[in-house]
């Protein structure tokens, strides 16, 4: 229920809350991507740079881990502020812990780099889904403003991910990668300080959990008490034993075991899916279209979060990063997806609306196999300049990748969010935007294993088979979409 009036258009037209949830997301972007656009140059500089030393495998292995759980941790976060906390608090607590682990990293120890991951994961667990939560509390049941809202909360994303990279990635590379690390723990700071100071523009949006009797009360406390538990053991035997050396655990150990997790979390929770007899026939046939997109949504991000692992490494280690005399950080590159995202969001909106007043709008599956076909061709066309040994690539090549993974992100991001609200069972629709977070986690994980191989494998190869993969199934999908556009319902069953 909204706790806002059709009268409260202070902020754009919008109830001025938004404009605190705006910057508050603003900051807790950029301080994740300003920190992403250094860790795994900072993991593989050498020891004489400042960096950790480490070779490409074991820093892939380890960014793949953190990305991964870093949305992975929104199901437990959405968890506790649903049941315990709720979710104007665990923005709160959220944001103060990734500022604590952006701080931590700024400290000059092996064992404050992971700490800060950690936390980090943690507070973004907590702040991440909850912050959009609250935007959809400004708003009540059947007001107009509510898709409007959400894209302004948008351009606050992609607003604070372009400018992180600028500041961030410019202060680690070219003063000192702690500096960089704690301009992130500053922007979140300020993000967490507008918050308090703008938590009166919010009203009750948010600010009490889902209610439950006094029994579920107390056993939602036990199991968030027990699985706590757990993870403070876990975190005590694997950090502490590692640090001492007490229990043999290296980083690509923990890597492969939280790959394994991610592995038993997927095929249990469609295990369940498919074997449960609650869902109705025209259910089950949504369930299996969501089941193939979120394969789809796991490869696609295994390629496009590439951008922080193996684009991040041909920028820094393989492209003359020099335009018109002007030399700048390899980190820079990573603003290229929010700089085009803000550009051409609006040309690809108002596209598909052209297309669907023509009754020629693709399907979502067609459209996921558009968006798998270009974050192929971005990799695809890296291949002559990784074949040009002994040369630094040209800044244009890279930003031509860049612009066609944000042609496919648009074609599968928005369309796979507005998809799920769609597809799944009205009772479990909050669990199935979870899973779509999961996609994303599964994709990063995958994409942090594969910058693993980039001093392994040639690159011509390595750029060939991730594109070539990727454009194989975006076609298998486009061959599949009509069969699977009988299994959806008409508001997304669009014309392929």
């Amino acid at each position: 229920m909204a706790t806002t009036t059709a009268q409260d258009r202070a902020f754009f037209g919008h109830p001025r809350g938004l404009s605190t949830l705006f910057f508050t997301e603003m900051w807790e972007r950029f301080s994740y991507y300003g920190m992403r656009a250094l860790l795994l140059l900072y993991m593989t500089a050498p020891l004489s740079a400042g960096g950790l030393g480490f070779d490409a495998a074991d820093g892939g292995a380890i960014y793949g881990l953190y990305t991964s759980m870093v949305y992975l941790a929104t199901l437990p976060g959405g968890w506790i502020a649903d049941r315990l906390i709720g979710p104007r608090r665990a923005v709160l607590y959220g944001g103060l812990t990734i500022a604590a682990g952006h701080f931590s990293m700024a400290l000059s120890s092996l064992s404050t780099f992971y700490l800060g991951l950690f936390l980090i994961v943690i507070g973004t667990g907590l702040l991440k889904g909850n912050v959009s939560v609250i935007v959809g509390k400004l708003y009540s049941q059947g007001d107009n403003r509510r898709d409007a809202g959400f894209s302004i909360f948008y351009m606050g994303i992609n607003l604070g991910a372009f400018i992180a990279p600028l500041i961030c990635g410019y202060l680690g590379q070219q003063i000192n990668w702690h500096l960089g690390f704690a301009a992130a723990g500053v922007g979140m700071t300020a993000g967490v300080i507008q918050y308090v100071l703008g938590a009166r523009n919010l009203g009750d949006a948010g600010q009490l959990p889902a209610p439950g009797t006094p029994e579920q009360v107390a056993n939602w406390r036990r199991q968030a008490q027990i699985a706590g538990g757990i993870l403070v053991a876990v975190v005590l035997i694997v950090g502490v034993g590692g640090y001492t050396g007490l229990v043999p655990i290296s980083a690509r150990q923990v890597a492969d075991a939280a790959g394994v997790l991610l592995l038993v979390v997927t095929v249990g929770f469609f295990g369940w899916l498919y074997s449960s007899g609650e869902w109705t026939p025209e259910e089950r046939k949504r369930l299996y279209v969501i089941g193939v997109l979120f394969l789809a949504a796991s490869l696609f991000w295994s390629v496009f979060e590439q951008a922080g692992s193996t684009l991040n490494l041909f920028a820094d280690r393989n492209t003359y990063n020099n335009f018109f005399g002007f030399d700048f950080p390899s980190s820079w590159f990573q603003s290229m997806n929010s700089l085009f995202l803000i550009i051409f969001a609006p040309v690809m909106a108002w596209l598909w609306v052209g297309m669907s007043s023509k009754g020629k709008e693709p399907s979502s599956p067609m459209k996921f196999g558009w968006g798998l076909l270009f974050v192929g061709l971005g990799f695809l066309i890296l291949i002559p300049p990784a074949q040009a040994s002994g040369q630094l690539a040209s800044p244009m090549w890279l930003t031509a990748t860049y612009f066609l993974h944000t042609i496919g992100e648009l074609c599968l991001s928005p369309v796979g969010l507005s998809a799920m609200t769609v597809l799944a069972p009205p009772r479990i629709g909050g669990l199935m935007m979870g899973i779509w977070f999961l996609a994303t986690s599964v994709g990063n994980f995958i994409g942090g294993r594969v910058a693993g191989l980039y001093e392994s494998f040639a690159l011509p190869s390595l750029f060939g088979a991730v594109g070539g993969f990727a454009i194989a199934a975006g076609l298998i999908l486009m061959i599949a979409a009509p069969a699977m556009r009988k299994l959806m319902p008409a508001q997304v069953s669009k014309a392929a």
